[in-house]
């Protein structure tokens, strides 16, 4: 026992150093200003994330191809990467005013631009968290399209194998009738080492409606490129432009950002109410406050969360206007942002909410809380916003501090132990690869959430570098030791941090302000199957979602009735 114990030990430490070097490196390549990713700096990215072996990328240290983890990357990179030898990391440019087409990926919001053929330009605006992020996948691509590489070329003399030429004429040909497709995903499933099973399922799941064989795309491109680059010495380079390395840290999006939100409360006269910051999604707090205003026929007693699903439904668009147009009438200001964080925001005077139909009641509405919604914020950008958010306004020569009464974040997160949908309230949160604890007192207790049909869990949780660089050992690490670590997130210890220095140094708000955290689960890294490149939560969400969200709003309002 004792030598299982000091084995896994022994693995989170060499976890525990992987990242680190993964970090480091990265960091010089940024100041460096480009690499090659199959060159000395791309094999010491390579080499760590194959000791990390983090559970994200499934195979990634097996010589078969990692199907689940591709597509989690695919859908947080620009479509066409794929073809692209040369990939640039840009600052905000001016790309957006020219004829370049934004390409946003699916599961991540950041602006990029096909540039040519050969280029794919990647517009970062949410700090190094966001370039992290994309070296981490990009570095995942490059050892999985090894892969296809070694098992494509058939001897020294170069010459390919008889299944990539099939694949080639595949790609080649365009649309394929079902015989040609299924006889195309044959010789796929022979070049990545699976099953003609698992390939047809993950192709199904990739096809869009201006291209049904974009897996055979993805995968053909991507071996090409590693083929060109062994065969041809045309070599793949992944750069940093000089504005963006000038820029980095220095906080300019979010202080665009966070001006426009303040000069938007002095516009409708709001700077002088108690105001009560929220992060959270761009629905939770919206449908909470107006959809029993803007719903009464399907909002009755107990059928709360049907309608909180229904306003999740994606097809039902007419329900959720109806809403929007409610809550527009009855005191939001929407801001959608231009700032560049891609960090949109709602502003509620809570004052004009109808009294008679509301069950969140004010005593005075001319004194009545002002709730500032912001979306997601990504990592080390959530100090960024929250940050500049929390510092005076300058009216003339003249510094107005903000009222902030509270400071409530909500979200997803990885749980370890617990099951999707379950909910975590935070008790510390703990900065990996660092000395920073963040201990605080959280509003929310945990037999504020319970008797729900929820699990729901309370402790420490650890603020990550990079989701998608956890591995078990380095989570079971954190979850046996005494630091009772329950879930795992990105941006917790970001927002303490950049509350803690208002707060507490600063003087920009005062010291007794409240502070709330709460998750819901999104995966359990810990598990087979419960990874975040398992799938979406689908309505699994919905009921913790709106759980914690009355709870803040239950909590705020009791101040003021």
């Amino acid at each position: 026992m004792k030598e299982n114990k000091y084995y896994h030990r022994s693995r989170a430490q060499q976890s525990t150093n992987a990242i680190e070097r993964l970090y480091i490196t990265m960091r010089h390549l940024i100041n460096r200003g480009f690499y090659k990713p199959m060159g000395v700096s791309g094999e010491t990215l390579r080499e760590s994330l194959l000791t990390l072996r983090p559970e994200i990328y499934g195979f990634i240290a097996e010589e078969k191809f990692e199907l689940d983890g591709l597509m989690y990357v695919m859908d947080r990179l620009p479509i066409g990467i794929e073809e692209c030898r040369y990939i640039n990391l840009t600052s905000s440019e001016g790309y957006k005013d020219s004829h370049f087409k934004s390409i946003i990926p699916p599961k991540r919001r950041r602006n990029c631009y096909r540039i040519d053929e050969e280029q794919m330009n990647i517009e970062i605006t949410r700090g190094r968290s966001d370039i992290y992020d994309i070296l981490t996948h990009l570095t995942f691509l490059f050892i999985e399209s090894e892969k296809i590489k070694n098992r494509a070329i058939v001897d020294e003399e170069g010459n390919v194998s008889r299944d990539w030429i099939k694949l080639e004429e595949a790609v080649k040909k365009g649309k394929l009738t079902t015989e040609e497709c299924e006889v195309a995903i044959t010789h796929a499933a022979n070049i990545l080492g699976r099953t003609f099973y698992d390939v047809r399922n993950t192709y199904e799941h990739y096809a869009v409606p201006e291209n049904k064989e974009r897996f055979l795309h993805i995968i053909y491109h991507l071996g090409k490129l590693a083929i060109d680059e062994a065969l041809h010495n045309l070599k793949r380079a992944i750069s940093f432009s000089p504005v963006l390395r000038e820029r980095l840290g220095h906080h300019i999006h979010g202080e665009v950002w966070a001006n426009n939100i303040k000069d938007t409360l002095a516009k409708h006269g709001l700077l002088d109410r108690e105001i009560h910051i929220i992060s959270a999604n761009m629905h939770s707090v919206m449908n909470t406050l107006y959809a029993p205003l803007a719903l009464p026929k399907e909002f009755k007693e107990g059928n709360e969360f049907v309608v909180y699903e229904a306003l999740s439904d994606s097809e039902n668009s007419n329900l959720r206007k109806q809403v929007t147009k409610k809550a527009l009438e009855n005191g939001m200001i929407y801001l959608e942002d231009t700032s560049g964080t891609n960090i949109n925001v709602q502003v509620f005077d809570t004052g004009k909410l109808p009294q008679d139909k509301t069950p969140f009641q004010v005593s005075n509405p001319a004194a009545a809380p002002v709730i500032v919604v912001m979306d997601y914020a990504f990592g080390e950008q959530a100090y960024e916003t929250m940050d500049e958010l929390l510092k005076p306004y300058q009216i003339g020569d003249e510094n107005f501090h903000l009222n902030v009464n509270s400071i409530s974040i909500m979200g997803k997160a990885g749980i370890l132990e617990g099951v999707k949908g379950d909910i975590m309230i935070p008790s510390a949160h703990l900065f990996e690869g660092t000395a920073d604890n963040y201990p605080f007192q959280n509003q929310l207790r945990k037999e504020d959430l319970e008797g729900h049909d929820i699990g729901v869990v309370a402790g420490s949780m650890v603020t990550v570098l990079g989701t998608s660089l956890q591995n078990k050992d380095v989570l079971n690490f954190f979850h046996d030791s005494t630091w009772n670590v329950i879930g795992l997130e990105m941006e917790g210890a970001h927002y303490q941090k950049a509350i803690q220095s208002a707060s507490m140094l600063r003087g920009n708000i005062k010291p007794s302000v409240k502070v709330r955290y709460a998750y819901y689960a999104s995966d359990n890294p810990l598990e087979t199957g419960s990874t975040l490149a398992s799938g979406g939560l689908g309505t699994t969400g919905v009921k913790p979602t709106y759980l914690i969200t009355e709870k803040i709003l239950e909590q705020i309002f009791a101040e003021y009735q």
